[in-house]
């Protein structure tokens, strides 16, 4: 996936999506968000504090509402995209420009503006222990030196690596993730590092 380093290079990237993005970072540009570009792709933020994101993909636009658990939702119009696993992020999609009502949509927006403001955020449990899954147990067993590197990393940077082996449904894909992850465990680092400061 193509990183961009400007809104605009992310919008001309999505030509079949020009109106319906355009419409809703207008609208998302209407309030006191500010505009960056966080992952890639266009994020709106309060204080540095992400409140929304929005993308192009091939059969919707949406918003993502990072503590989007908090919305009200009247319309009932928010998912979780991944049930057991997001906490926290709700999407709105629209599968076409007209589905954009800019009132709406804004109420939404400034709800969640408001909930950013007041400090409701979703924290991490931290206090659930890691369950390691069997193949990435097997691996640090056969490299006692990754062992330890894992061993020495934080709490929360292990359950990312026993949950990104563990989320994969096939043999074949845990055992690419973790041929991926061994460098970097070697390396000290989190999987999700590059990310954090972005």
């Amino acid at each position: 996936m193509k990183r961009f380093k400007t809104v605009d290079e992310y919008l001309a990237s999505q030509p079949q999506w020009d109106a319906a993005l355009t419409k809703l970072r207008k609208l998302l540009l209407s309030t006191e968000l500010q505009e960056t570009v966080k992952w890639g792709g266009p994020c709106y933020t309060i204080d540095g504090k992400i409140v929304v994101g929005l993308g192009g993909f091939s059969k919707y636009v949406g918003l993502w509402f990072h503590q989007g658990v908090y919305l009200k939702d009247p319309d009932k119009v928010l998912i979780n995209a991944q049930e057991g696993t997001t906490k926290a992020l709700r999407q709105w999609r629209f599968a076409r420009t007209e589905d954009i009502k800019v009132r709406k949509v804004k109420a939404y927006v400034l709800e969640a503006i408001e909930n950013q403001k007041a400090g409701k955020a979703l924290k991490p449990d931290r206090s659930k222990p890691v369950v390691i899954p069997t193949e990435l147990k097997a691996e640090l067993a056969r490299k006692p030196k990754i062992k330890r590197a894992f061993e020495a990393l934080t709490k929360g940077r292990q359950r990312e690596y026993a949950d990104h082996v563990a989320t994969a449904k096939r043999a074949e894909t845990k055992a690419s993730r973790i041929e991926k992850m061994v460098p970097l465990i070697a390396a000290g680092v989190g999987l999700h590092d590059k990310y954090r400061d972005c």
